[in-house]
């Protein structure tokens, strides 16, 4: 009995199994060509590499300079990390919508965008320090900011994939000058 497409294993009538005498052979029956697998050559994807590393510059000097212009001391609740954080997710609804519903496909506006943009503008890493360091000292604010960023973050996304949803399901309408 064989596997359709899999080759058969011919052994030896007598004496040991030697690993030298076994060989395979096609099975009998139609065989399915697998398509080969093609190496993807870095110069296909640099242009996709490039504006992810673009967006994510523009997003991580926009989060530098609303964490400059608004600092929040130890011990405080981190509201400029948590607006971040739950902006972008709100942005991030509204930027996959729009690309990926409203938009014909494009190859390098969401890989800019949504991972490169709101990638470098959201951050996970500040999140989880200042959860750890308000826990030591002030675990009621941690408790607290850990829940409005993990209950915050997907009703964010969704508030704007929504929003922007009906936004655009409005029928358009121009209002004639002159007409009472």
């Amino acid at each position: 009995m064989s596997i359709a497409g899999a080759p058969d294993l011919v052994l030896p009538e007598d004496g040991p199994l030697d690993p030298d005498t076994v060989r395979a052979e096609p099975a009998a029956g139609p065989r399915r060509q697998l398509p080969r697998r093609r190496r993807r050559s870095r110069r296909r994807h640099g242009d996709v590499v490039t504006a992810v590393g673009v967006g994510g510059s523009i997003g991580a000097l926009a989060r530098y300079g609303l964490d400059t212009a608004f600092p929040v001391g130890d011990g405080r609740f981190p509201w400029t990390t948590l607006g971040v954080n739950l902006g972008g997710c709100a942005a991030l609804g509204i930027v996959l919508y729009i690309v990926f519903e409203r938009r014909p496909p494009s190859r390098l506006l969401r890989p800019f965008l949504a991972i490169g943009v709101l990638g470098g503008f959201t951050t996970f890493s500040t999140f989880a320090v200042e959860v750890v360091q308000r826990a030591q000292h002030h675990p009621a604010i941690a408790v607290a900011y850990l829940a409005a960023s993990v209950i915050g973050g997907p009703i964010a996304v969704l508030t704007g994939s929504a929003s922007t949803r009906r936004i655009y399901a409005r029928p358009y309408t121009r209002q004639k000058e002159g007409r009472t």
